[in-house]
């Protein structure tokens, strides 16, 4: 490591203990936010709701009996247990709410927490250089692999059926889907069925059992792009590796992920010790058509690459992706 890059990490080290040692102060007292005189058009009957730990000396009485009832406190504790996207809508309800939700602490947490594989440094890096020190512009525009929910490929093929009597040529359109659910640490569950995702979504976890044909892999992500790799365990071991890019619908939503290619290569026996290692790992930086094992080839599938949909927790029982072959059609976005 050169003398630079040393004093750069440095640098960045001692801005962090400084935001550590002020993120509790934030705690008890919000920032202050700007005047805004526009609010003065309103008269003296509609006042702006004042912030929490405003400073201001003249005494006010908020008309919303919540807010009288609740302290300012016991709210700020509540809105800390909340998820990123829940405060996003608690945020509407009022204009308090909004000015409190914009504290930094929040969205700091939530941020570590997101892309905590980076490393606490290296994201207090990003943070100044490219979101000016906003930990919630940082959660809106920076790529972010969601973890509330999972991420749905559905993907259909013809397969020729029967001919009954050299009249009719009958053929059968087969729908699969790929599940991916990734997690915070840097895991992930990967399924391969033709099961609805209301049906898939109560036991991809890690307390599945070998019957349900959940594989672990791991992941790593570079602004955008995600790779991916588990091992098919077996006589014949087989490393299934992915390349993703994610993308979304809105702005911060993280909603969709292009599958870029989807390969398949052998390892040897002493290469992998179980399913539980790191086999990111050991094939990152393999090439596409490398194989450590000659029985199974390297293959770069070109079917199979429709992108992936997310799929909140809170909307498996009601996706569209439920629906029948037929009728999906008409509803799921591409």
């Amino acid at each position: 490591m050169t003398r630079e890059a040393v004093s750069d990490r440095n640098y960045y080290t001692v801005k962090l203990v400084v935001e550590l040692e002020t993120a509790a102060r934030l705690r008890a007292s919000h920032f202050i936010f700007p005047q805004r005189p526009w609010l003065d058009l309103y008269g003296i009957n509609v006042r702006p709701v004042p912030p929490f730990g405003s400073t201001s000396s003249k005494q006010f009485v908020d008309p919303a009996l919540i807010h009288r009832v609740l302290p300012d406190e016991l709210l700020f504790e509540i809105f800390s247990r909340m998820d990123p996207y829940t405060l996003g809508r608690a945020a509407c309800v009022c204009r308090k709410w909004r000015y409190t939700i914009r504290n930094p602490v929040f969205w700091r947490s939530a941020c570590l927490k997101a892309w905590q594989i980076a490393g606490v440094v290296e994201n207090y890096k990003v943070l100044q250089l490219k979101y000016d020190g906003s930990w919630r512009k940082m959660w809106l525009l920076r790529p972010r692999i969601r973890t509330d929910g999972i991420y749905v490929s559905r993907n259909t093929y013809i397969r020729a059926g029967v001919a009954e009597w050299k009249i009719s040529n009958p053929v059968h359109i087969v729908c699969y889907y790929r599940y991916m659910r990734f997690y915070p640490s840097g895991r992930f569950l990967y399924k391969n069925s033709s099961q609805k995702v209301k049906d898939v979504a109560k036991y991809l976890n890690f307390h599945a059992s070998k019957a349900d044909c959940v594989f672990r892999g791991n992941y790593t992500q570079s602004e955008d792009k995600v790779e991916a790799a588990l091992l098919y365990p077996g006589t014949r071991p087989t490393v299934l590796r992915f390349r993703l890019r994610l993308r979304g619908t809105t702005q911060g939503a993280n909603n969709r992920m292009d599958l870029l290619a989807l390969l398949t290569s052998g390892v040897n026996d002493n290469e992998v010790n179980g399913p539980d290692e790191d086999i990111l790992g050991i094939v990152e930086r393999w090439e596409e058509d490398e194989t450590h094992n000659p029985d199974v080839p390297a293959i770069s599938h070109k079917r199979g690459l429709t992108p992936f949909v997310f799929v909140p927790f809170e909307e498996v029982e009601t996706s569209v992706l439920n629906l029948p072959v037929e009728k999906m059609d008409y509803y799921v976005p591409g």
